[in-house]
């Protein structure tokens, strides 16, 4: 037995990400995060968003259902695989990963756009510089950073023989950058994704192997938020708000 698919869910709209999105609002230099970022819970949109995701799962043909799930250890993507689980009625045997956890932000960490350019101007203007891809804020990480960490669970995945569909559960930056390496895009591309079509909270996207891509991968799907549209769930999409350059996501 060889993997085939990744079934990507980026977690439920969570309370960082109604703080950041209020703080941007407000024009704050700092974002009242309600907890650590690997404590910060869903909001009750969330919890909804991620028990649409359950009956999106339990809607799958039996070839389709994934056989295990790998989770970033942040309580946001465990609690979207929770609930999600519970809703499809379905055990799966759980993996918790380091690496799939969201980007560090560093010093710039709880900082908007704004807060970093009036707290270190120097980090802006080399932010600037750099650009998003490959800026990496003091203690933080770049987006070219976790793309190395997604590229070493491929790799871990593509030598699995247990089971032939994964369901993981992550953050934007994360999955995004999983659909970078599988379709070998390259720093232009992925920034522009990002910024006209970033994953919506509780989107799905999948991955399938193929063994004639330069990159062993191909994406089947991506951004799909039919499951919460068809139930009359908000759809959210809400970047953290020091990703921010020059007051837009991107």
């Amino acid at each position: 037995m060889a993997l085939t698919q990744l079934i990507l869910v980026r977690h439920g709209q969570s309370e960082g990400n109604v703080a950041a999105e209020q703080a941007q609002r407000d024009h704050l230099d700092r974002i009242d995060v309600p907890a650590r970022d690997p404590d910060v819970v869903l909001s009750e949109t969330g919890q909804q968003q991620a028990d649409a995701v359950g009956r999106w799962l339990s809607g799958l043909p039996g070839d389709e259902q994934p056989q295990v799930i790998w989770t970033s250890p942040y309580r946001r993507a465990r609690e979207t695989a929770d609930r999600a689980l519970a809703v499809a009625d379905v055990e799966l045997d759980y993996r918790v990963d380091e690496r799939l956890r969201d980007r560090d932000m560093g010093i710039t960490d709880q900082l908007t756009a704004q807060g970093i350019i009036a707290q270190f101007p120097q980090e802006a203007e080399r932010r600037e510089w750099l650009g998003k891809f490959y800026y990496r804020p003091p203690g933080g990480e770049s987006w070219a950073d976790v793309a190395l960490r997604v590229r070493g669970v491929l790799t871990d995945l593509a030598h699995t023989e247990k089971h032939e569909r994964i369901l993981i559960t992550a953050h934007d930056v994360v999955i995004l950058l999983f659909c970078y390496v599988a379709e070998g895009l390259n720093e232009k591309e992925v920034l522009d994704r990002a910024r006209t079509n970033g994953l919506r909270n509780a989107a799905i996207c999948r991955l399938q192997r193929d063994e004639d891509s330069a990159t062993g991968w191909v994406v089947t799907d991506y951004n799909l938020d039919a499951h919460l549209r068809e139930e009359g769930i908000e759809v959210t999409d809400q970047p953290g708000a020091s990703d921010e350059v020059g007051g837009e996501h991107v």
